[in-house]
C-alpha cells in the first residue's frame, strides 16, 4: 500500500493518477471535507486526515509500506505565515514521526528548489549545496528548508527517506490553478495582456511524477534530488502560450520596479477576494533569482527526463481550454483554517 498526502494537489492528484495506472494500491490522504474532484478519474483509496493531527495521521499511515508526503502551503500573505510554519514544519515532523512508529519502509518527501534559498547568480544550483534554514526573510522557502531538513535528520537516524526537489511545476492537471496556472489562462487571451521581467525553471508535473515513482526503488536514502526542466524568461513563455493557442495578443511589458510598487495591492485584493493574485513579491524575487540549476544527479540516479516546454505548454492549454470553466479561480486556504495540501 502507497500512502500519497497531499493528494488532491497538482502534484498529488497526478502522482495518484499515475501510481494506480500501474497497477499500486493507493491510498490518497485529503483534508475533512476537502474536493476529491481532482481524484475522481484515479478512484484510490480515500482517507481524509489533516497532518497537524497526529493519531488520525498516523491511523492513516498504518499498513502502508511507502509514503509519498506532498502535503504543503505556500503562503501568500503574512497573516498565513504562522499556519504556512505549522504545516510545512509541524505536519513533516508528524509525518517522519509516524513513519518510525508505523514502520513504513520508505518515505519520498516532496521538497522545493526554494529550499536551497537563492544562491548568488554566479552559481549553478544543485545538490551539493545546503539547505537554507536560515535564508533571509523566511517564508515558505525557509519552512520547505528546515522540513528538508528534518527528513535528512531523520534518514541519518535510520528511516528510509528520499527528497526531491522539484523547479517550478506546470502542466495539466492543475485542478487547484497554481499561479503559473492562473498565468496560463490569462496569456491565453487574444486581448493585451501583460509580463514582467525575469526567468525561472519550469518542469512538467508528469515528468516531476515519473520520478517519484522511480523513487520507490531508485535512490540513495539521505539524498536530495533536483528536479529541473527548462529556464524560460516570461516573455518567452508568454508567447509560447500563445502561439500555442494561435492568438496573439498585444505585449503589454511591467517593469520589474513598477511592479514591485503594485505587487501589495494585488496582495490586498487577495485578501478581500480570496482570488490568486497575478503576482506577488514573493513570485517577482523568485523570477529575479537565480534560476540556473543542474538536473544531472536525477537523470543519472532516477533515470528522470524532462519533455521539451513546448509539449508541456501544448498540453496544458488544450487542458485548460477543457477545464478552465468548471475550476473556480480561488484558493482553498484562508488563515485560521485547514492548510492546502
Amino acid at each position: 500500500m502507497i500512502l500519497v498526502t497531499g493528494a488532491a494537489g497538482h502534484i498529488g492528484n497526478v502522482l495518484v493518477r499515475e501510481l494506480v495506472r500501474r497497477g499500486y494500491s493507493v491510498r490518497a490522504l485529503i483534508l475533512p471535507g476537502e474536493d476529491n474532484s481532482p481524484l475522481a478519474d484515479s478512484k484510490p483509496e480515500i482517507v481524509e486526515a489533516n497532518i497537524l493531527d497526529y493519531a488520525a495521521l498516523k491511523s492513516a499511515m498504518t499498513g502502508v509500506e511507502v509514503v509519498f508526503h506532498l502535503a504543503s502551503l505556500v503562503a501568500l500573505v503574512p497573516e498565513q505565515f504562522g499556519l504556512m510554519q505549522k504545516v510545512n514544519i509541524e505536519g513533516t515532523a508528524n509525518v517522519i514521526k509516524a513513519c518510525f512508529e508505523t514502520g513504513v519502509k520508505r518515505l519520498i518527501y516532496t521538497s522545493s528548489i526554494h529550499a536551497y534559498g537563492r544562491p548568488d547568480k554566479s552559481l549553478v544550483i544543485d545538490e551539493s549545496l545546503p539547505f537554507d534554514t536560515n535564508i533571509k526573510g523566511g517564508g515558505y522557502d525557509q519552512t520547505k528548508a528546515k522540513a528538508s531538513q528534518l527528513v535528512s535528520d531523520a534518514a541519518k537516524a535510520g528511516l528510509n527517506a528520499v527528497l526531491l526537489a522539484p523547479t517550478g511545476v506546470i502542466g495539466p492537471y492543475d485542478f487547484k490553478r497554481s499561479e503559473m496556472g492562473e498565468m496560463t489562462n490569462y496569456w491565453m487571451k487574444s486581448t493585451p495582456t501583460f509580463t514582467l521581467d525575469g526567468a525561472y525553471d519550469f518542469v512538467d508535473v508528469r515528468d516531476v511524477v515519473d520520478a517519484h515513482i522511480n523513487a520507490i526503488e531508485k535512490g540513495n536514502s539521505g539524498e536530495a534530488y533536483i528536479l529541473s526542466g527548462h529556464r524560460v524568461t516570461v516573455r518567452e513563455f508568454r508567447h509560447k502560450i500563445q502561439d500555442a493557442c494561435h492568438v496573439h495578443g498585444r505585449e503589454l511589458y511591467i517593469p520589474t520596479k513598477i511592479a514591485r510598487i503594485f505587487a501589495p495591492l494585488a496582495e490586498w485584493v487577495y485578501r478581500i477576494t480570496k482570488t490568486r493574485p497575478s503576482f506577488t513579491r514573493y513570485s517577482i524575487d523568485t523570477l529575479m533569482s537565480n534560476s540556473v540549476i543542474s538536473r544531472k544527479k536525477a537523470v543519472n540516479k532516477l533515470g528522470f527526463h524532462s519533455r521539451p516546454i513546448e509539449e508541456t505548454v501544448r498540453d496544458s492549454v488544450a487542458w485548460w481550454r477543457a477545464n478552465a470553466s468548471i475550476i473556480k479561480p480561488s484558493l482553498r486556504a484562508v488563515p485560521g483554517v485547514n492548510p492546502v495540501s
